[in-house]
């Protein structure tokens, strides 16, 4: 019996992966363990190895086809055995390679098919659905080749659906108004039940105009697209999780400047004194995640996740530290940053970092993170409001350090100024807890002899 292969399912969240590449052609005799092909996943490119020795037999599967986990993809056998796709019974689990499609029967019986077939979604699309009470069936899939709801396709149909009260949405249920077509009075433009009523009153008053009476409208120029990148890959797990995020936290952010002369100044004597023996030079990013961990030990209602029916309190603190790569935003974590020196800390966040850069992290590289810093002072911005990395509470973003005018015992000094800026999910955290964590980071960095202390 030829040995199948799957697609591995690479992390607890990943539920598809994209194939990159196949690294031996079909018919090619293989050996246990060969690398045989690439994927990707949200977080980097692994290699995918033969389960067996023999003939490798390919699936009907192009390079750049994104497939659900656990799909099989090819056989390992003889020579003679070929590959066979197979179609999955209605019912089985998520992840298998989908049956062909067959069309659907003409009239009624067709019809009632169609309406009885179960939506094909991800679990995370399903759950969002669930929250926001969205029927699946008016989702536009976008996943699995076009025919399984991806949980970005159900963040589009929220971000294109008009906001109305309730009471307005039962109203133009039962009136037959498409909220669509209604302008909405209430705050932010929100459509209230007076504007529903005051819609279909028009309706039922306006007279029945002949269609040919109804000028065309003229077309309206349509700007030229220069170039059409995918919303797949890494880029398009961003595009969900930061819009997931958006529609589902109460985001609140808190800005402190804080002075960071004698920051800056421990950071310049401990390169002196430490970069030849560590092989590297710290950086602010280690001193600032030192501080920050020691904080959230301080602070732990900011060390913490949302779950349907509970706040969470973490045991661990888990820091991810944003990275800037050429596939996309990718964080990996440095697991239990309170207990590790600031030397092991710098050592596993650079080991870290540049695998996330040559696209090879690991699957528990970057999963697991309790609270994130992001730092985007090395392009000179001064301060910026970073999104919450869901299911976190919080997130800490950082603008550049640099020399300004400040008074000091009445005279006026330059000394080194620093914007945080601290985003909270304001379902976990109140803004006097969240106010006192980040006045804490800025006494630490002001006053970094303390941490001798911890």
């Amino acid at each position: 019996m030829p040995e199948e292969v799957f697609l591995p399912k690479l992390g607890q969240t990943v539920e598809e992966v994209t194939l990159v590449k196949w690294l031996v052609a079909d018919g090619t005799k293989v050996a246990q363990g060969q690398e045989i092909m690439e994927v990707e996943t949200d977080k980097a490119v692994f290699p995918v190895e033969a389960n067996a020795k023999g003939y490798l037999h390919r699936g009907p599967y192009a390079e750049g086809e994104v497939l659900p986990v656990l799909t099989v993809v090819a056989i390992i056998g003889a020579q003679s055995d070929k590959f066979e796709v197979k179609a999955m019974p209605a019912g089985e689990a998520e992840g298998q390679a989908l049956p062909a499609v067959e069309a659907p029967l003409p009239g009624a019986a067709g019809q009632q098919i169609l309406q009885a077939a179960e939506v094909f979604a991800s679990p995370r699309a399903k759950k969002l659905a669930r929250e926001k009470e969205v029927d699946l069936a008016q989702v536009k899939p976008t996943g699995g080749g076009g025919v399984r709801v991806a949980e970005r396709d159900v963040i589009a149909y929220l971000s294109q659906a008009p906001k109305a009260t309730p009471l307005a949405k039962k109203l133009a249920a039962e009136a037959g108004v498409d909220l669509r077509e209604v302008p909405g009075t209430g705050p932010r433009g929100k459509i209230v039940k007076e504007d529903v009523a005051l819609a279909a009153a028009a309706a039922m008053a306006a007279p029945a105009k002949p269609a040919a009476l109804v000028p065309a409208a003229a077309p309206l120029p349509e700007a030229e697209v220069v170039e059409r990148v995918p919303l797949k890959g890494v880029r398009g797990i961003i595009a969900d999780r930061m819009g997931t995020s958006v529609h589902t936290t109460a985001r609140v952010t808190l800005f402190m400047e804080v002075d960071a002369t004698e920051f800056v100044a421990v950071r310049s004597r401990l390169k002196q004194r430490v970069e030849k023996e560590w092989g590297f030079a710290p950086g602010y990013n280690d001193l600032l995640a030192k501080i920050v961990a020691a904080s959230l030990r301080k602070f732990p209602n900011l060390n913490a996740r949302l779950v349907p029916d509970a706040i969470e309190l973490l045991g661990h603190i888990n820091l991810g530290m944003a990275v800037d790569t050429e596939r996309g935003l990718l964080v990996p974590v440095i697991r239990d940053a309170d207990r590790k020196s600031l030397q092991q800390f710098g050592a596993e966040f650079r080991e870290l970092a540049e695998r996330a850069r040559i696209g090879r992290s690991l699957p528990d590289d970057l999963t697991g993170g309790t609270f994130t810093i992001t730092n985007l002072g090395m392009y000179d911005v001064d301060a910026f409001t970073p999104v919450i990395n869901l299911p976190e509470a919080a997130i800490l973003g950082v603008g550049r350090i640099g020399p300004k005018p400040v008074a000091m015992d009445d005279q006026v000094v330059i000394r080194q100024r620093w914007n945080l800026c601290l985003v909270f999910d304001h379902r976990l955290v109140d803004g006097a807890p969240a106010a006192r964590f980040l006045q804490y980071i800025k006494q630490l960095i002001e006053e970094p002899y303390l941490l001798i202390g911890m």
